[in-house]
Parts: C-alpha cells; structure tokens; sequence
C-alpha cells in the first residue's frame, strides 16, 4: 500500500527535498513550461516594440510557449532594463534591449544600475534599424555637403529637434554634431511623434532618427532627407544616398535591437532561446515585415551571443566618449 503524506506528517527532510525539486535548476528537456515575459523598455507602437513583437510571435511558435511582451518605460529604456536584469535568471524573464540602454546609456545615466557588458547574458541580435539625415522639406541646402555647411555656420540659430535624453534621436544627433563640429539649439521633445510633427511644420530645422519612424513622411514628401547612414542605399528609400556617397563617410550608424537575459542563465536554456531566435529570424514573413519597416536583419554571423557581447562593449566605447563630451559642452 502506497504511503500517505499529509501536510502534518511530512517530515523536515521531506519538505527540503519537495522544496529542491520544485526549485531544482533551470533544464531545457523541460523549459519552457509556462509562458516567457520579454520586458521592452518602451511603449507600445515604438520601432523596438515593433520588433519585439514580430520576434516573440515566431518564438512562441518554436518554444511551444507564448511570449508575453510587458511595456515598462521611462529614463530612456534603462528603467526597464533595469527591472528586467534583476529578475530570476531561469529564461522566463528576457528583454529587447537597444542602442541606446546597451551602448548609450552609461554616458547618459549617472548612478546606472546596470552595466550593459556584465549585467546580461546576450541571446541575439534581432534587427537593426538605420538612421537618416532628415530636415524641414524648406530647408535650403540642395544636398549633404551644403546641409553641413549650413548647420555648421548657423550654430545656435540652427534647431536640432531629438525625442528626449536616452532617444536614437538624441544620441545619433549628438555623434552627427559631433563629427560636424557643429554646435546647434538642441529642442527636446517628449517622444519621436511630437519631434516629427514639429519638424513637418517647420517649426524645427532637422533631426536624425531611425528609418522605421522617418521613412513614410520622406516618401510623402512632407520633410526632406539628406543621406541615410549606412554603407548600402536602404531598400525602403532607394532614392536616399548613404552618408558615404553624399560626402559624409565618418557618419555610418545604425540603431539595433537585441534579445538579453538576466546574468547567470543556463547555457542550455539560453542555447535553446538562442536556436528560437535564429529560427524567428529566418521565416520569411518576420524576414519581410522587418524589410518593409525599413530595418535590417542580420547576418547568422552577426546573431549570436558572442557577435552581440563584442557589439554592446565597442557601442559603450563608442558611445561613451562622444556623449560624455557633449554633456561637458552643455549640449
């Protein structure tokens, strides 16, 4: 006859063995058994937003468990990120990291709680996503080398509209003053939307974002691009030439958005997210939508986890010096 336990009878040692069981580690024969929470560090409708959700639509498919996107924003992306690398690290918390809260942010942030090159175990990159040169559709320069000029020699009376400390747009427009050795009126908006509307209004001189929040106005005609910068024309804006053949080679950066987990994941659970990735990012359809939005998908050999911990170290020393700078200039 089979021994009943009851909750008063069972012994000490019993409820320290229930306990390690059911607190056992992390396996992939059994991960994942519930669903899995990646946390992106912004609102919904973003362009990572965006990209995190047709990733974790086709992860689902291929971990056999859903991946429930969570929203938490503020502080430039760091205040997720920062929730997110203190959570368990057993695979069922991850993130959607970016530029910004993995290259930028240590200039940006005084006191981070994180640090974007030990505080994770990288799973992969996911997209990336390449920023234009756009400007008011009056703007007088008729290509790149006379918009230089022109921001160079207006200084202050020149408007540079970003979407907040912490922004793509905030931060790629610093490295373009930067490189320019320009010094405009930096206009800070509380978002990519209100930036752009100001910008079509012509309330605003120019700006530099990511192509997935600038290519339809381009297209529509209602602001203007000078070069997008990257080594290749984008498919999304053929029309557009890239920094290099406008005359601005220095100038090659592109935003990109990346999967992490919390430090000390098991390899064999972060394998298996890292095989659901990659299997995410070659179906055709993710393939296409992320095309379409202007983005990039990048090569198996720019995937993995040890592309992307190289990627995030030299995006911290590129970032870092550059930012640092401008804060010093009061920029």
């Amino acid at each position: 006859m089979t021994p009943t336990f009851t909750r008063r009878t069972l012994s000490a040692a019993g409820l320290a063995a229930a306990a390690l069981v059911l607190a056992g580690p992390v396996s992939a024969d059994t991960y994942p058994q519930r669903p899995i929470t990646m946390v992106v560090p912004f609102a919904a409708g973003g362009p990572t937003d965006i990209v995190a959700r047709l990733v974790a639509e086709q992860m689902s498919r291929s971990l056999g468990q859903q991946v429930v996107i969570e929203n938490v924003s503020g502080a430039g992306g760091t205040t997720g990120i920062t929730r997110a690398s203190q959570a368990s690290p057993d695979g069922y918390t991850i993130m959607m990291g970016h530029m910004g809260t993995h290259g930028a942010a240590p200039a940006l942030f005084k006191g981070l709680k994180y640090d974007p090159a030990k505080s994770f175990d990288p799973i992969g990159l996911a997209a990336g996503t390449p920023i234009v040169i756009v400007a008011k559709k009056d703007f007088p320069a008729a290509d790149l080398k006379a918009f230089v000029a022109a921001v160079k020699d207006g200084g202050p009376k020149v408007n540079q509209a970003h979407a907040g400390v912490g922004s793509v747009s905030h931060s790629t427009g610093i490295l373009f003053d930067s490189i320019i050795s320009a010094k405009p009126t930096l206009v800070v908006y509380r978002g990519t939307g209100p930036a752009l509307n100001d910008l079509m209004a012509g309330q605003v001189d120019f700006m530099t974002d990511q192509i997935v929040n600038v290519a339809t106005q381009i297209t529509g005609g209602t602001i203007k691009a000078y070069a997008i910068a990257t080594p290749e024309r984008s498919p999304a804006l053929p029309d557009v030439p890239t920094t290099k053949e406008a005359g601005l080679p220095g100038y090659e950066v592109s935003a990109w958005n990346a999967v992490f987990a919390p430090k000390g994941l098991p390899q064999d659970v972060a394998k298996k997210l890292q095989d659901s990735l990659a299997q995410a990012l070659a179906d055709a359809g993710t393939k296409k939508r992320i095309l379409d939005l202007g983005g990039t998908v990048p090569s198996a050999a720019e995937q993995g986890p040890k592309a992307l911990q190289a990627l995030v170290e030299s995006e911290v020393a590129r970032w870092t010096p550059v930012l640092r700078a401008a804060a010093e200039s009061g920029q």
